[in-house]
């Protein structure tokens, strides 16, 4: 770590902590540069990024947060799910995308980790997701996936 005061590179950790609820470490520092030993903080945290998309059309985008969060709200509006509940799924699908160790993730994959998150969240905002994202085309179609979804036990 190069000295901010006088540009050294040889600096010594004298004290380390966890701070931020442990996501990240704070260090004081001491520069070991003849006439400086100036002292000063710095602060390191994980740099977790997520995969970037492949949509359908070969295209490919950044992973947008506020876009998969807009997307679940609308599925579940006027549902009785709390704000608490769909962060915590949010930070699921983010966790598993990371998972992955992939740099790049079909959107598919994506839109196959709302619907499990969904799916245990209300089973009205995953129909009305699946319905738009599998592109359901008649009432049949409807039918078949809430017969399926009354078959099936909700996996956890």
């Amino acid at each position: 770590m190069h000295c901010p005061f006088c540009g050294a590179n040889d600096t010594k950790v004298i004290d380390s902590r966890l701070v931020a609820e442990g996501d990240q470490v704070r260090r004081r520092r001491e520069c070991l540069a003849p006439g400086c030993g100036e002292r000063f903080t710095t602060f390191e945290t994980a740099e977790l990024v997520l995969p970037r998309l492949i949509k359908s059309d070969g295209s490919r985008q950044p992973f947008d947060e506020e876009k998969l969060r807009a997307g679940m709200q609308r599925a579940l509006e006027k549902r009785p799910v709390s704000v608490e509940r769909l962060e915590a799924a949010l930070a699921h699908i983010k966790h598993k995308l990371r998972a992955t160790g992939e740099r790049e993730v079909k959107s598919l994959v994506v839109g196959e980790l709302v619907m499990g998150e969904l799916q245990k969240l209300d089973e009205v905002a995953y129909i009305r997701f699946a319905s738009v994202y599998r592109r359901f085309q008649d009432l049949n179609e409807f039918r078949e996936e809430i017969d399926r979804l009354a078959r099936e036990p909700v996996k956890e």
